[in-house]
Parts: C-alpha cells; structure tokens; sequence
C-alpha cells in the first residue's frame, strides 16, 4: 500500500503546485491587460482633444494603435484564460506532459470561440463615440438608430451591474470583488457572510451553475478599471440625455 499512496500523493502535489503557478501567471497576464486599458483611455483622451483641434489625420492614426493595442488586449485575455484553463484542469501522469502544446490549443480553441472583430469590441465602440461627440454630441453615429445612443460603450464588459445579494449598482459597491470561475460581481462582506452561512454556496444568480469559494472570490486588477469605464459611460451618457433635453426645450420655445 505504501507504494502505491506514495506516488499518488506525489501527483496530487504536483497538480497543486501546477495549479499554483498557472494563478500566478494568469494574475501576471491580467495585471498587464490593465496596464494596456489604462494606456487605452489615456490614448482616447489625447484624441479627443485632436478630434477638436481638427487634427482628424492624427485622430486616425490614433484609431489604427487603439485597434493593435485592443488586438493585443485580446491575446493577453487568451493566454490568461489559457493558463488558467490548463492549470486547473492539469493532471499529471507517468509520462511526459507538453504544456507548451496544451497552450497553443487552449488559445486556438478561444480564438475559433471568439475571434478578435474590432466592431464588436465594445472599448472600440467607446472610442468612436468618444469622436463622434465631440462634434455630433445627441445624435447617432451613421449606421445606429437613434436609441442607440443611450446605450453604454461598455456594456458587456461587466458580467452583471448589480450585486447579486444586495441589488447595489456594482459602480456604487465599496469593496467589489468577482468570482475567478463565473466572473459574477459582488460586494465582499455580503458575499462572504453568505459563503460561510451556507456552506457549500452556489452562486445566486440565476442559471449559474457555480458555487463560490472565499479564495476564488478576488478583486483582480481589471474590476476597478472596468468599474471605472462603465461609470464614465454612464456620465457621458447622462449628460448626452441633458443635451437631447435642453434642445427639445428650446424647439418648445420656438
């Protein structure tokens, strides 16, 4: 019996420590995938200001580096994802194991599931309405149907924008955290105290299939700067709205 629980012992340690390394990695991977945000809302900024200096040639060169630097967001999400696939779903074996070959698929198989189209990528969505405003504030890009102008850039970024527990608008929560497995926003205490008063805790939005852990429930370096976004989106729109309302009152007047 000995030698047998021995070496089932040593692969069960080396799955743990496989594991281990691939959170570290894909943390390292999603530490740099706020770095290029950050520096795309930094990039957006000075082309707003280009849009209204009526430097539109510097505005497109502008728009062709938002759209390498999204481009390149996307694979650092894909190797993320991939680390984290693979390790968690790593299991060792007498033979040897080619993780380098386990990436490359991983990563095929999330390009082939969603491939890079920048028109659907909603911070490219924001980009362009951030010029399109500066000179057309209140009315649709060509192509968009008036309601569309209400709608958030970001939308789709966050998983859910209330939390689950408490129905706090996830811009408002203090201390929000997301759940590593289904990706779900919570605010930390309410969350916690339902994970340790129900022992094993599925998730409580509706359909999800996952049960939360307190170590699987962090907040990673993307949240805030995607809070972030989202609230911005929701100030510009706002004050979209206050323009489409002052001109409706002064029609009135006329």
């Amino acid at each position: 019996m000995a030698s047998t629980s021995a070496p089932r012992s040593s692969l069960s340690s080396a799955a743990s420590r496989i594991a281990t390394a691939a959170s570290n990695l894909s943390s390292d991977s999603q530490t740099l995938i706020a770095e290029i945000r950050k520096s795309f809302g930094i990039i957006k900024g000075i082309a707003v200001d280009l849009e209204k200096a009526q430097r539109s040639d510097k505005v497109k060169e502008l728009e062709n580096t938002v759209l390498e630097l999204l481009e390149s967001c996307d694979d650092c999400t894909n190797l993320s994802e991939a680390i984290r696939g693979v390790g968690n779903n790593y299991q060792p074996s007498g033979q040897p194991t080619d993780f380098g070959k386990l990436l490359e698929d991983k990563i095929a198989t999330l390009k082939e599931e969603s491939p890079f189209v920048p028109q659907n990528n909603p911070l490219y969505r924001q980009f362009k309405e951030a010029i399109w405003n500066v000179h057309h504030v209140g009315q649709p890009m060509p192509g968009e149907e008036q309601e569309d102008i209400v709608m958030t850039s970001t939308q789709n970024i966050l998983l859910n924008m209330t939390c689950p527990l408490t129905g706090k608008p996830v811009i408002e929560l203090e201390n929000p955290i997301r759940c590593m497995d289904c990706k779900h926003i919570y605010e930390k205490d309410p969350v916690m105290h339902y994970i340790r008063t129900k022992g094993q805790a599925l998730c409580p939005v509706a359909g999800c299939p996952k049960f939360l852990q307190e170590g699987r429930l962090i907040c990673d370096p993307l949240l805030r700067i995607e809070i972030e976004e989202i609230r911005a989106a929701c100030t510009s729109n706002k004050a979209v709205t206050n323009v489409e309302d002052y001109t409706e009152i002064n029609d009135d007047i006329d």
